[in-house]
């Protein structure tokens, strides 16, 4: 029977923290749905297309060791009905530390209230990872700092080659 969870987020970029969560979700699900968010009142740094294959990317460089099928797409509006969409039983969601916790919480219950069967499922951040934000690896960046403890080496030279060319303009 497959089991299909939901991984909701923006992965603007991916970093370390979000392949932690995928690599450690492949164990307790058959398949996994990322779903990249489109939100139309926000403009991400990197485009919907350019997300989608980093991922990609990323995601088959990790070992395939369990067989889980991973799917990465791009969704707007509720987060529950793209979950339900998708065949998902469960949302993924990642926790770094307390205040993910609260509003995550709250999170769970509007959706619980919003689709009864649908669950979510918390993975606390591994320790090497419960400080990164992908808000803060962009930053970082910005302002010509050393992302490489973020960020795989080929997410690194995306940002930096993106971070030149708009300069450039």
């Amino acid at each position: 029977m497959t089991r299909t969870i939901f991984y909701p987020g923006s992965f603007d970029p991916v970093t370390f923290g979000h392949l932690d969560i995928i690599a450690r979700a492949r164990t307790l699900f058959s398949r996994i749905v990322i779903g990249i968010g489109v939100h139309h009142g926000k403009k991400p740094f990197f485009s919907d297309a350019e997300r989608i294959t980093m991922l990609q990317n990323e995601i088959a460089a990790l070992p395939s060791i369990t067989g889980t099928e991973i799917e990465v797409v791009t969704f707007d509006g509720l987060t529950v009905e793209a979950a339900q969409r998708h065949g998902a039983v469960a949302i993924l969601r990642g926790l770094r530390d307390a205040s993910d916790f609260d509003y995550e919480m709250q999170m769970a219950g509007m959706n619980g209230a919003l689709a009864s069967g649908l669950e979510t499922v918390f993975l606390p951040a591994s320790a090497g990872n419960r400080h990164i934000a992908a808000t803060l690896v962009r930053q970082i960046a910005q302002m010509g700092g050393d992302i490489s403890p973020f960020v795989p080496v080929a997410i690194a030279r995306l940002l930096k080659d993106k971070l030149s060319s708009s300069t450039a303009r």
